[in-house]
């Protein structure tokens, strides 16, 4: 009996999937402790170089939460895009088989990255609350629809990053180069109502400002962050995820006879 359309991708992403655990954990002496080391030795030199600033600063608001709700999500946002890009040149001999497809890869390499990162902010999450700090998920569903969002518009850049590197080279080394200044400018380590208003507008514009300022609404009881817009949010990730998509529906014969 012939499969459809949809479980042959299926099939595909799963052997993907396996194969980027694989590829990511296993030539790793800890193996699956790299995920979490990465994100716990952030949040330990953010709190030693700011945490007696901003604990005066945010007195009623544990800063080792709000630093969380900022570095894992940008780290999804970060993961997702880059390592969509060199997608195809690391999984390019499988391309032979005709039911993987160039997008398969990114989708795998999406829903592992997502895997860790929820499983890394879980962990750590429990860690800070069973050390007393205090928090109160009383947005769960704006949290998930937020991590959602970061997904879909990581998958687009990815997308859109992936076909122009086939186009243009250069271009894939541009991402990185793109994606690092944003840890600096997207509220990481600061809440947005310290940036005096004059700047707002300038800073706004960065959709990982809505996605993390709305994930410390979710888990702060009274946390408030004017100027934030989920709608935004999902505007930005639905041009940027059809962007992705248009280009490459247009490219996907040439990138994989290239």
């Amino acid at each position: 009996m012939a499969r459809s359309g949809l479980e042959v991708q299926q099939a595909a992403v799963k052997a993907l999937f396996l194969r980027e655990i694989k590829t990511r954990f296993g030539k790793y002496r800890l193996g699956y402790l790299w995920a979490i080391l990465e994100p716990a030795a952030h949040l330990l030199i953010l709190l030693t170089i700011f945490g007696f600033i901003m604990h005066r600063t945010m007195p009623d608001i544990s800063y080792p939460v709000f630093l969380l709700n900022g570095i894992i999500p940008y780290f999804l946002f970060s993961n997702i895009a880059t390592r969509s890009v060199g997608a195809i040149e690391a999984n390019q001999g499988l391309f032979n088989y005709r039911p993987v497809k160039p997008i398969d890869t990114i989708i795998a390499r999406a829903i592992l990255e997502t895997l860790i990162c929820v499983v890394v902010y879980i962990l750590l999450m429990t860690g800070v609350g069973l050390a007393g700090e205090n928090f109160s998920i009383n947005g769960f569903i704006t949290l998930v629809v937020c991590w959602l969002l970061l997904v879909i518009l990581s998958c687009g850049i990815g997308l859109i990053f992936m076909v122009l590197g086939k186009i243009f080279p250069e271009t894939e080394k541009f991402l990185p180069i793109m994606i690092k200044p944003l840890y600096f400018i997207s509220c990481i380590m600061f809440p947005l109502h310290s940036i005096p208003k004059d700047y707002w507008p300038y800073l706004l514009w960065n959709p990982l400002v809505h996605a993390v300022e709305l994930s410390r609404e979710a888990v702060f009881q009274g946390y408030e962050s004017k100027g934030v817009s989920l709608n935004y949010l999902a505007m930005i990730t639905l041009i940027v995820f059809f962007i992705g998509l248009a280009l490459y529906r247009n490219r996907e014969e040439a990138m994989l006879t290239s």
